[in-house]
């Protein structure tokens, strides 16, 4: 007997752990719901909705599979162990089969697992399955890992054009099993869901695998080609907005991969600049994840370049909160953050302007940021989230120079050129001009208006920001 313990990978095709235990003999599966978990670790309703919904349809494909789904409720995940040893002795479990995950806790509490169930003479395997490689395979000549993206993107460009991983085969279904009372009782998934989501906030998200994937092929086929061009205007839906499916586990990073290359039969081979700049994106994705696994300070609240621990970032809970509910008169962060309280998503180009404002213009820690774009982002992601907010703050690997801060005015007017995404978040400047609608308040304060004074001087907070950080 095998069991397969799902975690961030709610999906039946291209999975690694699922292949290699149905190979090795009757299988069933594990999932743990650990609540006080998921407060922990900052993640956002919107995401535990769709979490919960996925589980929800993948309990019915296992099903098909005659693969029974063990659902446990474990508040912490500190007694997971003790309920995995229990359950696969009652089976009479050979291994457990698992994906390694990356943060610390994860790391932490797979390695309490494996360390009590092989004392039971219980194997642990776990498998290489977030990654394109390997974490801890990306190495320089002096056997370090990479702090810098563009030598790390290299490397994975050599590795690619030696082989482009490709997908396991889908799994057939097993005999069907005796019925053991372990899941004789169906588990009610009903009680888990978070409360106060809005209708439409949750419509805004379908999951399952078909749609992933056609999300994915869908992108492949019409936007990427154009990706390049489209992937900074906010206004636009030139991004591929697959990142909650990838995240969730929905599609795998091989997927990705094959669909990309897939004209090309699985070769590297990159046709346009839009491929290539799309195979970057995921590739900041990878490196970020290797980050995790190699610097395990930045998934404990600490900056990747320790010498930023010394900054004295400001204590102003008034901005932070003006910040947080989008009413900061500076019309684009406005509109990203009021995006993301209705949607629980945020264009990306919009996510480094928000993040960069409240890091350097208003000097306020980046890790509040981090943990309230957590807290709201259906597409969460400590490795990326965390990766994408040192990167504006100066204070992580790769980081943008402290000195070159985004006038949020500026990327308006040239990634909004029409104002487009500003009238559909901000109703209350819609009748203004072009050329208005960017820094309404610019020429004398318009009280007409209902909108916010800029609650810090762009200008100003900017030298603040660069004194700041050169005196280091």
């Amino acid at each position: 007997m095998q069991l397969i313990w799902f975690r961030q990978d709610l999906r039946l095709h291209d999975h690694t752990a699922l292949w290699h235990a149905m190979q090795a003999g009757n299988t069933v599966a594990f999932v743990t719901l650990c609540p006080e978990q998921w407060v922990l670790h900052d993640d956002a309703p919107i995401k535990i909705h769709c979490y919960l919904q996925q589980l929800d349809q993948l309990r019915d494909q296992l099903s098909a599979l005659n693969i029974p789904l063990i659902i446990r409720h474990i508040p912490r995940w500190s007694a997971i162990a003790d309920q995995l040893l229990k359950i696969s002795q009652s089976l009479q479990i050979q291994t457990v089969h698992a994906h390694i995950e990356l943060g610390v806790n994860e790391l932490q509490r797979d390695a309490q697992v494996q360390h009590l169930l092989e004392e039971h003479n219980i194997k642990v395997e776990l498998y290489h399955d977030r990654t394109i490689f390997p974490v801890g395979s990306i190495r320089n000549q002096s056997g370090q890992p990479y702090q810098v993206f563009g030598a790390f993107k290299k490397k994975c460009y050599e590795g690619l054009s030696l082989s482009v991983p490709s997908c396991y085969p889908m799994v057939d279904a097993q005999a069907p099993l005796a019925v053991h009372p372990l899941w004789q009782t169906e588990f009610d998934l009903a009680s888990f869901y978070p409360q106060g989501l809005s209708t439409q906030q949750m419509d805004l998200w379908p999951v399952g695998e078909a749609h992933a994937q056609h999300s994915l092929d869908e992108f492949i086929q019409h936007g990427v080609e154009h990706y390049a061009d489209e992937r900074d205007f906010p206004a636009l839906n030139g991004t591929s907005r697959i990142g909650m499916c990838l995240n969730l586990g929905m599609l795998s990073i091989r997927q990705c991969l094959q669909a990309l290359f897939r004209e090309q039969h699985g070769n590297f081979y990159l046709e346009n600049v839009g491929q290539q700049t799309w195979l970057d994106e995921l590739l900041w994705r990878e490196f970020y994840q290797h980050i995790l696994f190699d610097f395990p300070r930045v998934s404990k609240h600490q900056p990747f370049q320790m010498k930023t621990t010394q900054i004295h970032w400001r204590d102003a809970p008034d901005d932070l909160q003006a910040w947080q509910q989008g009413q900061t008169g500076i019309p684009i962060v406005d509109a990203g953050m009021r995006q993301l309280l209705a949607t629980g998503w945020m264009h990306n180009r919009v996510r480094m302007i928000c993040a960069m404002f409240l890091s350097k213009n208003l000097l306020i820690d980046w890790r509040l940021g981090e943990q309230w774009f957590m807290r709201h982002l259906v597409d969460g992601d400590l490795a990326a989230n965390n990766g994408g907010w040192q990167w504006c703050a100066s204070t992580g690997t790769d980081a943008v120079p402290y000195f070159r801060v985004f006038n949020p005015i500026s990327q308006s007017q040239k990634f909004d050129p029409e104002g487009d995404y500003l009238r559909q978040w901000l109703p209350e400047l819609a009748h203004l001009d072009t050329k208005q609608i960017h820094a309404p308040h610019a020429k004398k304060y318009q009280p007409e208006l209902a909108y916010p004074l800029p609650i810090v001087d762009l200008k100003q907070s900017r030298l603040h920001a660069i004194e700041t950080f050169s005196a280091l």
